[in-house]
Parts: C-alpha cells; structure tokens; sequence
C-alpha cells in the first residue's frame, strides 16, 4: 500500500534510528503485512546529519490507509515526538552537535522521484526541496526519511542489525562478539566489512552508548541473515533483544559521480602523510589514514596526468575514495658536471647551463628520466577507512 520512512531520533551520545523503526515495527497493529525494510546510508557532510548518517524506510499494506495513519498518529505522538530536542551531554566530539529533530513521512499513491535520493547522498539538501507526502510528521528528519523512500535500489546489498538488551545498551563498555565465528563469516564469498584483515579486529560492532550490538554486512538477503543467526547463537556473543535484517545502499557508490581526470600541478605532505593535491581544476585530499591512495598522492609530481572519485566537502575540495594514474610524467633534472660531479645551474633563459664550479658549459639542459608508477592499477583505502557507500575495487 505505501512506504513509511524515518530518521533523525539518534545523537551523538545515544538513541538509534534502526531501533526506533524496529520498535514501531513490532507495534504495528497484526492486521498490517511488513515488506522490504531499508536503511540508507546519506550525504556525510550534511550539517545536521545523525551519528549514523543513515535513514530507514518500511514497506507496509493495510487494506485501511485511515486506520493505519490513525496508529501511526498516535505511536509518533507516543513514542517518537518526545525524542525531539535529545543531545549528548558530553564535550568529547569533534563535530558541531545538533539536538534530535525527527521526522517521519508515509507515501502511498505516488513515490518520490529517485532523484531526490541521490541529491540527499551526493549534496546539501534542505527542508523546502523535499517532495511533498501523504502525511508527514516532524522536522529535519523528513529529509532523511524521504529519501530512503525515494532510493531506486540501483545497487543493494543487507545488512542484519543485532540490538543489546535493555541493560546493557547505554554502556560504553565493548561489545561481546566471538571473534572465532566473526572469523569463519568473514571467509564467506557474500560477506564484506566485516573483520580488517591486518589487525583481526571486528568491524560489525560500534562503539559507544548506541543500541546497536553489531551490524554484519552481506550481498545476499540470506548470507546476511544466516552469518547473525550463526553469530547470535554462540555462548560468546553478548546477549541481544532482536534481530532484522535491512536492504541497504552500503557498497553502492551511490554518493559518488563519474570518475574525474586532472593533471596535477603540485602536492604539499602534511602531518602523518596526508597530501593535498592541487589540479589544473579541482584540490585533493587523500588522508593519512587511506593507505594506498596516500602512498600513491605522495609519488605525484607536476605534470602527471591522474584519475580520481571522492565527496566534495563544503569547500570544494575532493576527499580521495580512488585514485589511479593515467599516465606519469617524467622526472626533469640538470645533468651533472662531467669534471666535478656537480649539479650544473641555467645561465638564463635561452642560454646553456653551467658548472657552479668549475665554470664548465653544457648544451643539454635536461635529463629526462622516465618514472614508473607504484601501481597502474586503481587504488583505495583500507576496509577500516572506507566509507559505508564505498564500493570494493575487486567487485568491479
């Protein structure tokens, strides 16, 4: 009958916007039949953008549209209105806080356009340029929620979200997880993200106070769902309240465009190997976290001719997800003395070089010498510092 979507009931310091949905979920009344259940990955640099950056969406079909509505009335006013105005009280964030501000939309006779999805995970997008619903409630969350309505499901992968009981969610203790089994999951063809190969560590657990036990990530409905069963089922995994499985966009390079080409004008390393690339027209980052892409960022010299993707941020520059070379430029140097083995200097523009030494002329100005790449293949960062839209190169 329709789609209801929502977003924005979490802060920096708790609530859980997959956990609200599933609530609401399991209070719906038994004569409404559940669908897809989607979650979302968005723009990160949204100003007001959750802790998670993600919005969630439920198919639902009522043969009573009235009935439903009423129910979902009285549950936002219930239950998800008094979430409005939440905020952490702790200083130790990095980014501007905003307090919870949510928002919940029902489309039944007409779905919004895709392209307002892929304006919501590529850009800014505000409150007056979201498609008009059914019914709406609530704030900045109606962006959100909208667009995990309007997600065409272009790529799609699963993620089965596991929550912690009630006593221990707010804890900012570890979460419990049998790393043996995390281990025999992460062999699996369909599995992804979920272990970093270097270090053996979990990448399916959050930290902090939030609900979430763990979110393991898959390219089937079914591998998905069987590896968290498989997982809750052991004694060494922490306890947990329920469990669901959500069609996602992770993986998808939704948020991204078509790759880009530049040539490279010159590169400045900063602290811990970050290297800020400017182009003929358009300025790189490629962070001291990103592996590979910093190591290829810091080969670059003048004149090599790259190609890239990334997110552009609010000031116009591209944070590296990809980079690969296109072709390199050859390195120029002042041929040496054949005397003193000094580096000879120009004379001038139009004139020969000379031996700052001896005084001794060359014609030849330059010795070119052809540079190898590192790699002519595509590069990105490593699992750990990829964002949750990235697509893996060897999927390609």
């Amino acid at each position: 009958m329709g789609w209801l979507g929502l977003d924005d009931t979490d802060h920096l310091g708790g609530g859980c916007t997959t956990k609200t949905l599933d609530e609401l979920i399991k209070g719906l009344p038994s004569e409404v039949k559940i669908g897809e259940v989607r979650l979302v990955r968005l723009w990160p640099f949204a100003r007001q953008r959750t802790r998670g950056n993600a919005a969630v969406a439920v198919e639902l079909n009522c043969e009573s549209e009235e009935y439903l509505l009423e129910h979902l009335d009285l549950w936002w006013n219930e239950k998800i209105s008094p979430l409005a105005g939440e905020i952490s009280s702790s200083e130790n964030y990095d980014r501007l806080q905003y307090p919870a501000d949510p928002g919940m939309v029902w489309f039944s006779s007409k779905l919004p356009d895709s392209s307002f999805y892929y304006n919501a995970v590529r850009e800014e997008v505000n409150l007056e340029d979201v498609p008009v619903a059914e019914r709406n409630w609530g704030g900045q969350g109606i962006i959100g929620a909208t667009a995990a309505v309007a997600w065409d499901k272009s790529e799609v992968t699963y993620e089965a979200i596991a929550w912690r009981t009630e006593k221990n969610t707010g804890l900012e203790k570890s979460r419990l997880i049998d790393l043996e089994r995390l281990a025999e999951i992460d062999e699996l063809e369909y599995t992804f993200m979920s272990r970093d190969p270097r270090t053996g560590n979990t990448m399916i657990a959050p930290r902090g106070p939030c609900p979430v036990l763990f979110g393991l990530r898959a390219r089937k409905f079914e591998f998905a769902y069987d590896s968290a069963c498989h997982l809750l089922e052991s004694s060494s995994t922490e306890r947990n309240s329920g469990m669901r499985v959500f069609t996602t966009n992770q993986a998808s390079d939704d948020h991204l465009g078509d790759d880009l080409c530049d040539v490279v004008i010159e590169t400045e390393i900063l602290s811990r190997g970050a290297v800020v690339i400017n182009c003929e027209e358009n300025k790189l980052l490629a962070f001291s976290e990103s592996g590979d892409i910093k190591l290829l960022a810091q080969w670059l010299i003048k004149s090599d001719k790259i190609r890239f993707n990334g997110l552009k941020n609010e000031d116009g520059v591209y944070h590296l997800e990809r980079l690969k070379i296109d072709k390199s430029s050859v390195l120029k140097e002042r041929p040496h003395c054949i005397k003193c083995n000094v580096r000879m200097k120009s004379m001038g523009q139009n004139q020969p070089v000379r031996c700052p030494k001896c005084r001794t002329r060359s014609e030849q100005k330059w010795i070119e010498t052809p540079r190898v790449p590192p790699t002519l293949d595509w590069v990105q960062a490593p699992l750990d510092s990829r964002r949750h839209l990235t697509r893996p190169l060897e999927w390609n």
